[in-house]
């Protein structure tokens, strides 16, 4: 009898939008691995849906800041510790503290690193106690890590010039969507008679330009905005959006499974990535919405960020706004809803840069990291 390789997946996430490491494990297991994805779960956690390989969400007695942190890697080192695996991955730094610690009972046991970002300079941390403790726990084990790879190759630069390591990169590019289940606008609840602009995922969070995009749709006529997603910054965003009396100019739809998500996205007549230049977690983040907007052929508006840039000029995709805040974006919005033909051109060539830009594409350097998997008899 075949015994398959274990490798078990950790991420501080709640696992239900996190689609890198859902492509990951799905990816893993067609290699002919055992896969176990371990995470949290929330009070306002959503069930999950079927998958393919296991997953494990722990309850916490915390659920932000320094006393979650601590304790989810406490609670994932014993995890780790107690269960079989022959590999394990850690997903961003705020769970490698808990992996590398396990693996050093484990000698057996191979490590693996996907850094999802320049986890160090995110918003959150900069100006606070808590960035010197990461950077210190990342300056103790990055060193010792034979096996990393992140996002983008900016990222991948910036830790090679750092730590003298090899990275390789595996971007966040979506697969290629099918849309086997199609909703109707009415059926999703968008207005059948105006334009959709779109604002989607998951890190709908400070410095992303969500209340630039919300302020920007005063200016706006005939269309309307739509955030299909949460983040830090929603609350606030509802709020603004019922003190400026647009409730019906910007339309919330909260957290939604991927492939209903992507029904919304391929209404719109434009997507949004806004991420400010104002940390360099940021300046070179390449975000999954971006292919997700090319996967629906719906063009790009973005800021003048180099990743992000590099995607949108290579393909013609989208326009990039040069100096970005509410009045640049509601000019170039205007500007392209009121152009049909560069709209159509834009989404032409958004069906041509689908062809390469796709996970199925990415998974070819995956496949170098994680090679098929012989299974041993037992």
């Amino acid at each position: 009898m075949a015994k398959s390789k274990r490798i078990i997946v950790s991420v501080t996430n709640d696992l239900y939008t996190d689609q890198r490491v859902h492509k990951v494990c799905t990816f893993l297991l067609k290699q002919g691995y055992d896969v176990l994805l371990v995470g949290r779960k929330r009070k306002t956690s959503i069930p999950l849906l079927p998958r393919d390989y296991a997953t494990k969400r722990m309850k916490l007695i915390f659920d932000k800041g320094a006393l979650f942190y601590a304790e989810y890697n406490f609670r994932l080192f014993l995890f780790l510790l107690f269960r079989r695996a022959d590999k394990l991955l850690a997903n961003d730094l705020d769970t490698l503290l808990a992996n590398y610690t396990a693996s050093k009972f484990k000698p057996t046991v191979e490590l693996i690193y996907d850094s999802h970002e320049y986890f160090t300079e995110v918003p959150e941390l900069q100006g606070r106690k808590a960035k010197k403790i990461w950077e210190g726990i990342e300056a103790w084990i990055f060193p010792k890590l034979s096996k990393i790879y992140t996002v983008n190759q900016s990222i991948a630069g910036l830790y090679e010039k750092k730590y003298n390591k090899e990275i390789k990169v595996v971007r966040n590019i979506s697969p290629l969507w099918q849309g086997k289940t199609m909703k109707s606008r009415e059926e999703l609840g968008l207005p059948s008679d105006k334009p959709i602009i779109i604002i989607q995922g998951a890190g709908i969070n400070v410095d992303r330009g969500a209340e630039e995009a919300v302020e920007a749709m005063k200016s706006v006529e005939n269309a309307v905005l739509i955030i299909v997603g949460d983040g830090d910054v929603v609350p606030q965003l509802k709020e603004q959006v019922n003190t400026n009396q647009m409730t019906e100019k910007v339309l919330f739809f909260g957290k939604k499974p991927y492939d209903e998500m992507m029904n919304y996205t391929y209404h719109a007549s434009i997507g949004l990535t806004l991420d400010k230049d104002t940390n360099l977690n940021y300046t070179y983040s390449l975000p999954n919405k971006l292919f997700d907007y090319i996967h629906t052929s719906t063009p790009v508006i973005c800021t003048n960020l180099i990743e992000i840039r590099r995607v949108v000029d290579k393909y013609e995709v989208g326009e990039v706004i040069e100096e970005f805040n509410s009045l640049s974006l509601a000019k170039t919005l205007n500007s392209l809803l009121n152009d049909p033909d560069r709209l159509n051109k834009l989404k032409a060539n958004c069906k041509i840069a689908a062809e390469t830009e796709n996970w199925e594409k990415e998974t070819t350097i995956l496949a170098e990291i994680f090679p098929l998997c012989k299974n041993e008899s037992v």
